[in-house]
């Protein structure tokens, strides 16, 4: 009898995972991580590097980071997505793994353009759907959440549709539910893991991706930052106009932008564009929308930042941006105006206040290392600064201190590092620290914002 219920229960339980998709994607998780497991086990006996001597291959060693990032591309988008977030987020995570995880920015797969027509009549309605003329069945983006293609109206008029994937918002909360099971176990067994936090890492990233998920919000994102460049007189500054009556929570239809990435080094030379002046312009617009109105796009990568082809700066994809309250708001000045100043103590208190301590700071060896780290900020050409590193550098100074660097601080500096890029290969002469069109432009706008904060 005991074989019998044994054998009852073991069938009930493949069946309930077969039918329940959140048993079935846990199954897959346990699966894929077994697998990793067995491979990385293979490898240390010698026995990968054994088969590919025997069959002619090159060999190379499985490390970690390699691992990790080939079962989040195994896992689809919501892994992905993750992977992505590592990419950019040096001194959050380590280098390696970073460097490692720059490989998943363009692995997401495109899903087929028939789903894109279906999920289009489902949303809209047979009616509007008609609407739309000459879509192009090759996405012009393919990304975790959704993929972009180019089309027309009735009357003309170019746009892009930004579709979602079909199903990812279901699997992306099982996948959450996992990403949190795992996060506690990494905070079991990593040192210092009080510091580096993997459950709230989860949690940011899950608020996040939720937040993507309703395309409405997208669109108000859009109007508003193209409300805020209105309000700074920033007429060369713009972002996609949203076409509210084709847009739902998984459909988003907006203006085309014509232009060039940001990182298009060879075509913006051929065109003879100021590439300094508008990526000056982009950056005193970003940093206004930080200080004056405690909201500002929170993914400025490359495909995200276009130099247009009318001479504009055009902002794209407004799925993440970053929100700050008053307290916020001042902080954020405090930080800018004791760092332009070479106020280290200042400073140190300032990130003491953003931050989460864990135990008592010593306020004066806080601010000289932040001195070490800060000082070459205004001294080398933007050009010249490892950015890259000093990041990881502020974060290693935070967990020598004991504490934990805040997410406002990471995401702004994040972009910074963005920004980085960008002046190397356009403007290898600029430094945003130092450049006069853009120190006294800032500096006018942390007292004036201020002046409304206190």
């Amino acid at each position: 009898m005991f074989w019998y219920l044994l054998i009852g229960a073991v069938v009930a339980y493949l069946t309930l995972s077969a039918l329940l998709p959140a048993w079935r994607r846990i199954w897959v998780f346990h699966l894929r991580a077994l697998w990793c497991l067995l491979r990385w086990i293979g490898d240390r006996l010698g026995l990968r590097a054994l088969r590919c001597r025997l069959f002619g291959q090159s060999y190379e060693p499985l490390t970690g980071p390699v691992l990790l990032r080939q079962f989040c591309e195994d896992m689809g988008p919501t892994f992905i997505k993750f992977g992505q977030i590592v990419a950019s987020s040096a001194g959050i995570f380590p280098e390696r793994y970073v460097i490692e995880f720059q490989k998943c920015l363009d692995r997401v797969r495109p899903f087929p353009f028939s789903e894109v027509e279906r999920i289009l009549v489902t949303e809209l309605g047979d009616d509007k759907a008609a609407q739309f003329e000459g879509i192009d069945p090759v996405p012009l983006a393919s990304a975790s959440i959704a993929q972009v293609h180019g089309a027309s109206l009735h009357d003309g008029t170019e746009i892009v549709l930004k579709v979602q994937r079909p199903g990812i918002a279901a699997r992306i909360e099982v996948d959450i539910r996992i990403m949190r099971w795992a996060g506690r176990i990494a905070a079991w067994v990593i040192p210092d893991a009080e510091l580096a936090n993997p459950v709230a890492i989860i949690d940011d990233f899950a608020h996040t991706i939720r937040e993507e998920l309703d395309f409405r919000k997208e669109a108000h994102n859009l109007e508003r930052f193209n409300e805020i460049m209105a309000e700074l007189g920033q007429t060369r500054v713009r972002a996609p106009v949203p076409h509210w009556s084709y847009t739902t929570a998984r459909v988003l239809v907006m203006e085309r932008f014509h232009g060039v990435r940001v990182d298009d080094v060879e075509t913006i030379q051929a065109r003879d564009i100021d590439a300094e002046d508008a990526l000056v312009t982009g950056l005193r617009a970003w940093f206004q929308c930080v200080v004056h109105y405690g909201f500002f796009h929170g993914d400025v990568h490359a495909g995200n930042l276009m130099l247009l082809d009318d001479d504009d700066i055009g902002f794209l994809d407004f799925g993440i941006v970053g929100r700050f309250d008053d307290r916020q708001r001042r902080l954020v000045t405090d930080y800018i105006i004791a760092f332009a100043t070479g106020n280290y103590r200042k400073l140190a208190e300032v990130i003491s206040a953003m931050g989460s301590v864990t135990t008592d700071l010593d306020l004066d060896a806080f601010a000289a290392d932040l001195e070490a780290t800060y000082a070459p900020l205004l001294t080398l050409a933007f050009g010249d600064i490892q950015y890259a590193k000093i990041l990881p550098e502020i974060q290693r100074v935070a967990s020598r201190h004991r504490m934990t660097m805040p997410r406002e601080f990471v995401l702004i500096t994040k972009q910074i590092l963005f920004f980085d890029r960008y002046a190397k290969l356009l403007a290898p002469s600029l430094n945003v620290f130092t450049d006069p069109r853009l120190i006294v432009g800032l500096m006018s706008d942390v007292q004036k914002a201020r002046s409304h904060l206190v």
